[in-house]
């Protein structure tokens, strides 16, 4: 079946983690806004990126203050993060409006959100903006300068997302959002590196 390239394409790359990036403006004033356009994009340094429609908050706030905190959603606050996706005027505590609770960071200006399960603090390190005929969205790259994870989510040294239950983000068809409920390992031997 080939697939029709309108504008839900992308859902056939799902499901996706969803982050609340939280920023603050030049006052202070801070923003939430869900993002299902999020990645790693390097280890060493640790570099994370997410991309942003040009004319929502979240960009504006990083070009004032260049900071910004990525907040991994958990299943218990999906009504929260979908309040925190209404468009608001600027100036708008949408962190307040969906009645979450913030939590200072340790390095950033921008508050992390208490209930979520991970916060990556993060330092804008570029933007690049697309002409409109190759993109509708600009990429931002920050530094990570702190991570953290709630202790009930880490066993054995790792998260364990089917106790967190990140929030994905699923756009094939309808929008939807999946919670996994199990994790697969890698059979033994395979995918080693060959020399």
């Amino acid at each position: 079946m080939e697939l029709a390239l309108g504008h839900n394409w992308y859902g056939m790359m799902s499901p996706r983690f969803t982050a609340l990036i939280t920023t603050v403006d030049k006052d202070g004033t801070p923003n939430a806004a869900p993002h299902s356009f999020v990645m790693p994009f390097s280890h060493e340094p640790p570099v994370a990126c997410f991309s942003v429609i040009p004319s929502h908050h979240t960009l504006a706030n990083v070009r004032e203050t260049g900071e910004f905190v990525i907040n991994v959603a958990p299943e218990p606050i999906l009504r929260q993060m979908l309040i925190c996706s209404r468009h608001y005027p600027k100036g708008v505590n949408e962190i307040k409006e969906a009645g979450l609770t913030k939590r200072k960071s340790k390095l950033v200006k921008p508050p992390s959100i208490e209930e979520c399960v991970l916060w990556i603090e993060c330092r804008y390190i570029l933007e690049v903006a697309f002409p409109t005929e190759i993109s509708d969205h600009n990429m931002i790259f920050g530094r990570v300068v702190r991570a953290e994870c709630k202790d009930e989510f880490v066993t054995k040294d790792e998260f364990d997302a089917l106790k967190a239950k990140p929030i994905l983000h699923n756009r094939w068809g309808r929008e939807a959002f999946i919670i996994a409920e199990r994790v697969v390992g890698r059979p033994k031997g395979e995918f080693r590196e060959v020399k």
